[in-house]
């Protein structure tokens, strides 16, 4: 139980959480994560795996490691400053297309969007919109269920490429590509010094949650979308 306590602390603040606050989402008690945290008292083993499933941390992570450290270490590139692959596709006039990424091809996208051969057999098509610049890469992804309503489920966001995330406006929308969530279309709040993005839904019944940086594989600026729902008269 070497790092437990700081352990809990730290990935509770890292949440914006108070410990009633913890204690509502996890059904521990306020009074016994407060003496978890001052080492006054030691969790069982049920409790523990409440802590790792709410964390989503290993057991021997929280009690053996000091994960604070640990995230130190593996902070995330922020600016984009290292190399990231971004195949694209031209026409040809060599011209740079427009890559499609629909639901179907979301999954497969995770592992092969840094694929070249991957990339040129997704839809590729161009767009003749004056808002779409000839120096910049962009992307459709569509997206799928009820989260970011009025938006429906279905329709295709264009995006822009973001090779430095410390220019992500807070509160703009995007595309995130994460081995843990896949792509997700959400509003972002940074949160660098945490290492970490909070991602928020539009629609309230859909609950705010954090990604780690080193998750996130590719950030898109959603600009607009297009979508084959009309609305209801």
């Amino acid at each position: 139980m070497q790092y437990l306590a700081q352990n809990i602390k730290y990935l509770r603040l890292r949440k914006r959480l108070s410990q009633s606050k913890l204690s509502f989402k996890t059904g521990i008690g306020a009074s016994s994560i407060s003496a978890y945290e001052k080492k006054r008292s030691t969790p069982k083993l049920e409790t523990l795996l409440k802590f790792t499933n709410f964390f989503n941390r290993g057991l021997d992570e929280l009690i053996l490691t000091d994960i604070s450290t640990q995230d130190r270490e593996k902070l995330q590139d922020t600016k984009g400053d290292k190399l990231r692959i971004l195949p694209i596709v031209v026409d040809q006039q060599n011209e740079e297309m427009i890559t499609l990424v629909p639901v179907k091809a979301a999954a497969g996208y995770l592992n092969g969007y840094s694929d070249t051969e991957f990339i040129s057999e997704l839809p590729n098509f161009k767009m003749p919109f004056a808002e779409l610049s000839e120096n910049k890469s962009y992307r459709a992804f569509q997206i799928e269920g009820e989260s970011m309503l009025p938006i429906p489920s279905g329709a295709y966001i264009i995006c822009e490429y973001v090779q430095d995330w410390e220019l992500i406006r807070n509160g703009s929308y995007n595309v995130l590509v994460s081995s843990d969530e896949g792509v997700v279309y959400k509003r972002i709040q940074k949160d660098i010094e945490n290492n970490q993005f909070v991602l928020h839904s539009d629609n309230t019944e859909y609950a705010s949650f954090e990604i780690s940086l080193n998750q996130v594989l590719e950030v898109w600026k959603a600009l607009g979308y297009v979508c084959f729902e009309l609305p209801s008269a």
